[in-house]
């Protein structure tokens, strides 16, 4: 109980800090989009210049004060509002309300506003004296000034009582809000300390931060510390609201005044159609909010702000529907806003015309709307080839996978008929085209290897081939798909210089060229060449076949297979199904058991004997038919057998009479100290042939 009503309570600290935030966010966004006259001569513009600077200044500094200061600014703020009310009232009512021709009549009245004398001085009385006790309490006085402060809000209501000279009473009003003023700038130099503390300490902090973390972190944490998302999404939904409210009360008023002038309806419906918007007028609405809804660069921050929102629990709604449990598929309420946001810088959305505008925007959401989707494919991806590769064989977990699947494909289809059927070819009518062919492409890459792997899955036999097949399928994807950002580029770079042109637009065209061009293609050929000298090493390991397999008595190191057919050595005597060492050889030039670099030498290829595993070796099968046993060896099949003639082959150079024992050791239990670990195989260190391999660290 107790930690619900302390979540309910953090809960409402969390709401009240975004609420007091959002105030901030419309005085720039009004600063901003306020009209600037600079003809009113070099005094005026140099002061219109520092009240917007120093609004936006104090603005911004409240935006990003910590959750105290902040209801410590704000609680001042109130209680200078308060004191300023009190103030005002006394003023006017002093100067403006008759209050003694009114007070003979009935005491009593149900008047919102009553006009007769002593209900008048009570309600006036009954304000006063809460805008004292509020005042009074959120500066915190003591009871001594608390009790002046509120006589002093009292006294011109007094004055009104005892029938003071008009000018009198003014006087009285003036010096008490003087007084009350005064109170108000000492309570608030007192607190200049607090202030002065506090700006240092934040100061303090942030360099402290910035000196350990650096800027990206710094920002980071100010970005989730006062939560600037929602404060964006609050203003700009809090901002069209507004907004509605008043175009709805505005068509109500005209159709109102229209209809008196036109004598009004004898049926009674004018009455419903006050109350009811026809679809036109209902569209122009929504397409008047939705234009000055990104009439500003804060506004457009806001709408990222909701497309964050709903792209977040999009993504997490597909998440849960596919089974996908991977945190990093969490990104796509990072990714949309990101995108919609650099779209509209890159367009120039809130500096165009409104109908240009609408648009614009109804564009952006279409190359939006296929970035998502091809965000969705990233998600459902790994997922079907969990499925496939795993060999799940319940309907139930494959079924919603293959829904989304199928969705991503027909949805780009539709899309894409929809905008040729409605509009011309046009530079970003082709784009959004190019997108959704590419996603469909992925799509059909992505169902051709799951029914590869589901094929594999059902076969009783080992599918050897598979894994070049599958290479082959992601191999043309990607080969199109390379030649899809080529052609993107090209139309980029027309749009750039014959259309609309911008450096945020150069930088963009920048980013795509280096990432989706010169890195895919950088990659896709290293994954060529790995693959390539991966089978051509493959190839040059000896084979064994036959009885030779049944002298290992072992399995494969990788799969933990038995052997059925062959098996092929490596260099320094461990052996592996040939499809199993060839995976490992795509990721990483080394043996999976001692880390050795497989190479072979020509000149000791057939001469090399092989180890099983568990540290037995034997002779290969070609070479011992090729030399007979001579007398006082072990023949054919037993466990030992003619040394190599070149120790590096084996990877270690041992003497003497220790040859035989020292090769059969096993050599998952052998242990080096650091020097000889580091000076096996020659003279030159293992672990560094390792590190400067280039092969070592790529990825199929």
């Amino acid at each position: 109980m107790a930690s619900t009503q302390a979540r309910i309570g953090q809960q409402a600290l969390a709401v009240l800090d975004v609420a007091l935030r959002v105030p901030c966010i419309f005085i720039i966004d009004a600063i901003f989009n306020s009209y600037y006259d600079p003809g009113s001569g070099w005094a005026g513009a140099v002061g219109k210049v520092l009240v917007r600077v120093s609004g936006v200044l104090v603005s911004s500094v409240v935006l990003l004060l910590s959750q105290k200061a902040l209801f410590k600014f704000y609680t001042l703020f109130c209680a200078v509002l308060l004191g300023m009310a009190a103030v005002l009232f006394n003023y006017y009512a002093t100067s403006h309300i008759d209050f003694y021709s009114a007070y003979y009549k009935a005491a009593l009245g149900f008047r919102l506003l009553p006009r007769n004398g002593p209900t008048l001085w009570l309600g006036m009385a009954a304000v006063q004296l809460v805008f004292g006790i509020g005042y009074v309490f959120l500066l915190n006085l003591q009871s001594l000034f608390a009790a002046l402060v509120v006589l002093d809000i009292m006294i011109p209501l007094w004055g009104m009582m005892i029938e003071l000279p008009a000018d009198v009473r003014q006087m009285v009003a003036v010096f008490s809000g003087m007084a009350l003023a005064l109170n108000t700038a000492v309570c608030l130099a007192m607190r200049l300390k607090w202030f002065y503390y506090s700006c240092r300490y934040v100061y303090l902090l942030v360099r402290h931060m910035y000196r350990i973390y650096g800027l990206q972190l710094l920002l980071e944490d100010t970005w989730k510390r006062i939560r600037f998302p929602d404060v964006l999404r609050v203003f700009w939904l809090t901002r069209v609201t507004a907004q509605a409210l008043i175009l709805v009360y505005v068509v109500r008023a005209v159709r109102r005044e229209s209809g008196d002038a036109t004598g009004g309806a004898t049926d009674g419906s004018s009455d419903s159609q006050g109350y009811l918007l026809s679809w036109d007028v209902f569209w122009d609405l929504t397409s008047n909010l939705i234009i000055s809804g990104c009439d500003s660069t804060l506004t457009v921050l806001g709408m990222s702000a909701v497309i964050s929102s709903v792209a977040h629990y999009l993504g997490l709604s597909i998440l849960a529907f596919i089974g996908s449990t991977e945190e990093e598929d969490k990104r796509l309420g990072f990714v949309a806003p990101v995108l919609f946001f650099i779209l509209a810088l890159q367009t120039g959305l809130s500096s165009l015309d409104p109908e240009e505008r609408l648009v614009r925007l109804s564009r952006n959401m279409c190359l939006l709307l296929t970035a998502i989707l091809h965000f969705i494919h990233g998600m459902t991806d790994p997922v079907l080839m969990s499925l496939s590769a795993s060999h799940v064989s319940s309907f139930r977990r494959h079924f919603p996978v293959l829904l989304v699947s199928s969705a991503l494909f027909v949805l780009p289809v539709v899309l894409s008929y929809a905008l040729w059927h409605h509009y011309a070819l046009n530079t970003w009518l082709f784009a959004v085209t190019a997108f959704c062919v590419e996603l469909c492409l992925k799509v059909v890459v992505s169902l051709t290897v799951y029914g590869l792997f589901m094929a594999d899955g059902f076969s009783n036999v080992l599918w050897e081939k598979l894994d070049d097949y599958v290479y082959y399928v992601r191999s043309t994807g990607n080969i199109i798909e390379f030649l899809f950002g080529v052609i993107m580029f090209g139309n980029g770079a027309y749009t750039m210089m014959f259309e609309s042109g911008s450096k945020i637009r150069a930088c963009m065209m920048c980013l795509h060229a280096y990432f989706n061009i010169y890195l895919q293609a950088k990659n896709g050929w290293k994954t060529f060449i790995n693959r390539r000298t991966a089978v051509k090493k493959i190839n040059s390991l000896p084979e064994v076949r036959g009885d030779q397999l049944t002298d290992i008595e072992d399995v494969c190191a990788i799969c933990y297979q038995e052997f059925s057919t062959s098996a092929r050595i490596t260099p320094c005597h461990h052996y592996f199904h040939a499809l199993c060492l060839r995976k490992w050889l795509y990721i990483q030039d080394t043996c999976p058991m001692c880390h050795q670099r497989v190479y072979v030498e020509e000149d000791s290829r057939d001469r090399a004997a092989f180890s099983n595993n568990n540290g037995g070796y034997a002779v290969p099968q070609d070479a011992a038919a090729a030399a007979p046993a001579a007398p006082g060896e072990p023949q054919h099949g037993q466990q030992a057998a003619e040394p190599p003639a070149d120790g590096a082959a084996a990877g270690v150079q041992p003497a003497g009479g220790e040859l035989d024992n020292e090769l059969l050791e096993d050599n998952d239990s052998i242990e080096y100290d650091e020097d000889e670990w580091g000076t096996q195989n020659g003279s030159t260190p293992i672990e560094e042939d390792y590190i400067n391999d280039d092969t070592d660290s790529t990825e199929d």
